[in-house]
């Protein structure tokens, strides 16, 4: 909960300090529930004693958020947020346990949750992280990682204090 609340709050800050069109409600909701799909996932370092893979939990929300009925722009957002979002061959190349296919967040609620939860870990001190080491650990992943947070960030800007 306090990963969730720390990204709700900044997706909040970052919504008013950009004068962004979506509802606050919405914004808390979304941050809230993006990552609902972790419980399922096999992460004993934040406590999490699933079965799946830990890359899986943004599909496996979505799954849960869809079948609670919570809506398609819920799911999406939980789908959406891992990495900068990732590609088919993103997906292929590296190996990962997902469908192959694009995961890129596409609009506006979307890309906030997603540029919002980087700079929250879901252990340790869990303060915001610096943007530079966001980005560069984005960077020693992919450079086409580092360029979707490059975009992210064009368009919502560094966060105070990072």
């Amino acid at each position: 909960m306090t990963h969730s609340r720390s990204v709700a709050d900044l997706a909040l800050e970052l919504a008013k300090v950009n004068n962004l069109p979506l509802d606050p409600d919405l914004i808390e909701a979304a941050a809230m529930l993006h990552d609902i799909g972790i419980f399922l996932t096999h992460a004993p370092s934040i406590a999490c004693t699933g079965s799946e893979p830990y890359i899986r939990h943004g599909i496996l929300g979505a799954a849960l958020l869809r079948e609670a009925g919570a809506g398609e722009m819920m799911a999406r957002v939980a789908e959406l947020h891992t990495g900068s979002g990732l590609t088919s061959a993103e997906i292929t190349q590296q190996k990962l346990p997902l469908p192959a296919r694009d995961y890129l967040p596409s609009s506006l609620l979307e890309k906030l949750i997603c540029y919002a939860d980087k700079f929250y870990s879901k252990s340790g001190d869990m303060k915001r992280k610096n943007f530079d080491r966001v980005r560069g650990a984005l960077a020693a992943k992919s450079s086409s990682a580092a360029e979707r947070f490059d975009s992210l960030a064009g368009i919502f800007g560094r966060p105070a204090n990072t």
